[in-house]
């Protein structure tokens, strides 16, 4: 009885003590850029985030899945990123079910729902997995921090789709708000300080306010697809001729696939090609793509990676600069949080709903899903942190991408800055709990 309160006991304290180190990170960084203190000016954290996303994550990637990866591996870490894809489908349902239950104001049904489904799977499990790691009684043994970082690392393309395909255009503006709020289907745009901007727009993924179309800020795919039973183009800005309007004669080629062409497909194809998914090859995901060429290619990988490799001066350089990952992430999350909570129109209700959604039901799910997968063979036999990899997947607060998505499509900015703030502070203690209901199971496997 005794060994197994103090088997509880230990996994309790295991699982608070390394969120207590992100926490103090965290405070620290929220003292500093606090308005009443302005130790650090926010621009220095826009420049910090801006390393992070340029120099140290990108080190992080390469160095920890280069090392790790194989062609084998490859194969055997498929549920990694398909598990993104359950939990952001399994999230998205439950956040349709807390719109039909909290009835959040009508434009505010989607965000709702992709706010539910789109959890951090990029810097906070990092951030989690580096703190872990960090003593050496961890529960995953030595190279817990290398292989933990490696299938966090794996996931990331696939989130990266995801925000340019399907979070970007579910984040469009509903079409009655966007003509409630501009007249004669425009929007006048303000000049845009970046030293004003909030943090939470430039916190994950610098620049992506910049990245957008000149559709973004509109409710395209319903204009497109609501001049369908119109017999002529009811929105001019909106350019349904081959490469915008170029003077086509009526038998050309280009001409003659228009005529051929179905009025609902030519509009799917304006809509692709209005979706920024050029945008994916950022720094990290150029990261990761070079790792896993190097890693599955023997001779690159005995030529970069390991004591003796010709390169290995360059990689152990990168995986100094890999070591400030973790502080400046949380730092930068400080910073953020020092802004405080926007006022919001979603309603506490609907607040309420999509944080005990994402926090407490969504890791529930996740256990079952993950025993399920297991059950069946899905998983590497004995991996104890490629599971723990998997519930975390369903167990981070909603993305701060989400909030430089918002700003980019100009759509519940004021909203998303709220919600992601209570959310991360309710993680502290979700995050705490669920990390100690994990390592008890996975005591057992």
């Amino acid at each position: 009885m005794d060994q197994r309160m103090r088997s509880a006991s230990d996994n309790l304290l295991s699982a608070v003590v390394p969120l207590l180190k992100l926490l103090c990170l965290t405070v620290i960084g929220l003292i500093l850029a606090h308005p009443r203190t302005q130790i650090i000016p926010r621009a220095t954290f826009k420049l910090l985030s801006k390393l992070v996303f340029a120099l140290f994550l990108p080190c992080l990637i390469f160095v920890h899945l280069g090392q790790s990866v194989t062609l084998d591996d490859v194969l055997l870490w498929w549920f990694v990123p398909v598990n993104v894809l359950i939990s952001t489908a399994i999230g998205c349902a439950l956040g349709y079910i807390v719109a039909l239950i909290c009835r959040p104001p009508p434009q505010f049904f989607r965000f709702a729902v992709i706010m539910t489904g789109f959890g951090n799977t990029g810097n906070l499990p990092i951030a989690i997995v580096g703190s872990v790691c960090h003593s050496s009684d961890n529960p995953f043994g030595p190279g817990c921090h290398r292989t933990g970082i490696a299938y966090v690392s794996f996931a990331q393309w696939v989130a990266v789709i995801l925000v340019y395909t399907f979070v970007y255009h579910m984040m469009e503006p509903p079409m009655e708000y966007y003509e409630i709020v501009s007249e004669d289907n425009e929007i006048v745009e303000e000049p845009i300080n970046n030293i004003s901007m909030p943090l939470l727009h430039e916190a994950e993924w610098p620049g992506m306010v910049d990245k957008g179309t000149r559709h973004s800020k509109k409710p395209f795919i319903a204009r497109v697809f609501m001049s369908i039973s119109g017999s002529s183009n009811t929105f001019p800005d909106i350019d349904f001729s081959e490469e915008g309007g170029a003077d086509v004669g009526p038998s050309s080629p280009k001409s003659l696939r228009c005529l051929a062409e179905p009025k609902v497909i030519r509009r799917i194809r304006v809509v692709a090609e209005e979706t920024p998914i050029r945008h994916i090859l950022q720094p990290p995901t150029i990261a990761s793509l070079l790792a896993l060429i190097v890693g599955m290619v023997p001779v690159l990988k005995d030529f970069v990676f390991g004591y003796d490799a010709p390169l290995s001066f360059i990689t152990d350089s990168l995986d100094i600069l890999a070591g400030a990952v973790v502080p400046s992430v949380m730092l930068i999350l400080g910073g953020m949080l020092a802004e405080g909570p926007n006022d919001s129109a979603l309603g506490i209700r609907t607040t309420i709903g999509i944080t005990i959604a994402r926090l407490v039901i969504l890791p529930m799910i996740g256990i079952v899903v993950v025993a399920l997968a297991d059950k069946w063979h899905l998983l590497i036999e004995g991996d104890q942190m490629y599971r723990f990899v998997l519930l975390l997947q369903y167990t981070t607060p909603s993305a701060i991408l989400l909030g430089a998505i918002a700003s980019l499509r100009n759509y519940a900015v004021r909203e998303a800055s709220a919600l992601l703030f209570w959310q991360h502070i309710c993680a502290v203690v979700s995050l705490s709990l669920y990390i100690a209901i994990y390592f008890k199971l996975l005591s057992y496997v």
